[in-house]
């Protein structure tokens, strides 16, 4: 009786007891999965050219996230329950090198010894179609979650998605709190947009409400279209609209062409005004692949997303997502898998984008940032599925400091079952 009862113990106290009267329920223990992955996480970022608080900015913590994710109960409507922890740990920081992102720090640039946050989502499910309510990871095109540093930005809210009907998935929800990727706490959220002075817009107040509706439809296998409608309360509303093609050119090469288009306008006093379009196209051939982007911005403000969050533009990119008001942007990228020469495990990532045409204040504004991305992920032996990352940033603008950056991060996850 203990024997068997001891799988279940720590996950018991992990659930603060809210699994309890669900264990009878052999097809939701059965369907259970547990997931544990560890981050190790070096960032050193460089600051020079213009005046900044601080010249550099440098820490190395450790950072831990798991996951539980049970089946449904049977019967007509399953019921289900997930759970998120996460820790961090901080290793190095402080002495004037705080605020990379990564740990919780204080205006004055003391970091916590160590922070982490729970969360419980109740579930259920009907058909093809699952209600949750609690944390949630959003990646959707109106609210893509922060995970670029050492734990992952969660929300506190509710989804419906839906995929009854074929090649049709319609997603509806709505979100009332946000936790920030360095912090322990729920606050309400706020918005991001700039103005052509190149400050954050005017009329913006935090909100207690996001919500969103969107239907994506597989046109063909080839040709797919998506459509969102987000609006965070008293600042902004926002259509989005998306078509990817994947076309088979030849035995070796293939096309993926993708459009992305997001029209956005004031809730409340806020000046939002903005008309983004952006297109990519992007050529592979065996482990090869080239892409070409670029995108326009037209409008009073720039892109608006939710503070914290990724801008779902296409020039997003390790440092900057060049989208200040009025600012167009293009990116040569180049990726190369090198299975296809026999290194199994290994990629190389170089992007260079380039945004102008924006004022800031008086000035004509210029920016440029070239990334280059080398991973490796242990194959065999004791150290298998280990992934090795290293990330590097110039970042060089004519009316901000220019940035030298260098990550280095190493990630293993370990399914407990």
């Amino acid at each position: 009786m203990h024997s068997a009862s001891k799988p279940l113990l720590p996950l018991s106290t992990l659930l603060g007891g809210c699994m309890l009267p669900l264990v009878c329920q052999a097809q939701l223990i059965e369907d259970s999965q547990l997931n544990l992955g560890a981050r190790n996480f070096y960032m050193n970022r460089d600051f020079h050219g213009e005046a900044t608080p601080q010249s550099k900015a440098e820490e190395w913590a450790q950072g831990f996230t798991l996951r539980y994710q049970s089946g449904y109960t049977e019967g007509t409507v399953g019921f289900g329950v997930d759970a998120l922890g996460t820790l961090g740990l901080k290793l190095d920081s402080g002495g004037g090198t705080a605020h990379t992102g990564a740990l919780l720090a204080d205006r004055s640039g003391d970091v916590a010894d160590q922070y982490g946050s729970f969360g419980l989502t109740a579930k259920a499910r009907a058909a093809s179609s699952v209600l949750s309510i609690g944390t949630h990871e959003p990646l959707l095109p109106v609210a893509f979650r922060n995970d670029t540093r050492l734990l992952p930005q969660t929300f506190k809210g509710t989804q419906l998605v839906s995929s009854d009907l074929k090649d049709l998935t319609l997603t509806l929800g709505q979100f009332t709190a946000v936790r920030l990727r360095n912090s322990t706490d729920y606050e309400d959220m706020s918005m991001s947009a700039l103005a052509r002075n190149g400050r954050q817009v005017a009329g913006r107040v935090s909100s207690d409400r996001f919500s969103y509706a969107g239907a994506s439809y597989a046109v063909t296998p080839a040709l797919k279209a998506s459509y969102f409608y987000a609006e965070l309360k008293d600042n902004y509303d926002q259509h989005y609209g998306n078509l990817t093609h994947d076309a088979r050119l030849t035995d070796s090469l293939s096309l993926k062409s993708e459009v992305r288009y997001f029209n956005s306008g004031s809730q409340g006093r806020a000046e939002v005004d903005n008309r983004y379009l952006g297109i990519m196209e992007t050529f592979s051939y065996k482990g090869h692949a080239l892409g070409f982007i670029y995108h326009n911005q037209s409008g009073r403000s720039g892109l608006p997303f939710i503070n914290g969050t990724d801008p779902y533009g296409f020039n997003t990119s390790t440092y900057k997502s060049f989208i200040n008001a009025g600012e167009d942007a293009w990116q040569l990228r180049y990726r190369y898998d090198f299975a296809a020469a026999g290194l199994p495990g290994l990629t190389w990532m170089s992007r260079y984008v380039q945004g102008n045409h924006f004022k800031i204040g008086q000035r004509n504004g210029r920016e440029r940032e070239l990334d280059t991305d080398l991973a490796y992920v242990i194959q065999q032996g004791p150290l298998k599925n280990i992934g090795l990352r290293w990330r590097n940033v110039v970042y060089r603008a004519n009316y901000a400091a220019n940035v030298d950056e260098n990550r280095l991060i190493v990630e293993y996850n370990l399914k407990v079952w």
